[in-house]
């Protein structure tokens, strides 16, 4: 049997951008993907705070160090620029590799630049 588990998240990024125009996916700044372990096309799932909805797509890499945190293609009508988010990656593991397993979470702060990183116990 195989568990999917939570792998990585980035807490309370703030939405910088939303484009309509493009095929879609969300921009991350890169800095944020290696701390978290998230790589370009990577399926996500993001949590909107101030509506309480969620949407999954894949990740596309953002400028390193530029805060970007852009809603892109339909997922940029489910999110406005202020709008705080989560953004969860997931892996399958076998029993003993998820029973081991903690994820990493960074916290950032309005800006999107990291306050903390913790690994979850």
């Amino acid at each position: 049997m195989l568990r999917m588990m939570c792998k990585s998240k980035i807490h309370s990024a703030t939405v910088t951008e939303a484009n309509l125009n493009y095929t879609g996916s969300i921009t991350i700044d890169k800095k944020l993907l290696e701390a978290v372990d998230m790589l370009p096309y990577e399926r996500v799932q993001i949590v909107n705070l101030n509506n309480g909805s969620r949407v999954e797509t894949y990740v596309m890499e953002g400028r390193p160090s530029s805060g970007t945190i852009c809603m892109n293609g339909a997922a940029a009508r489910w999110a406005h620029r202020g709008d705080k988010v989560i953004i969860i990656s997931y892996a399958l593991m076998d029993q003993k590799a998820a029973e081991a397993h903690r994820p990493k979470v960074v916290f950032v702060d309005d800006k999107n630049r990291i306050k903390r990183m913790r690994i979850k116990k």
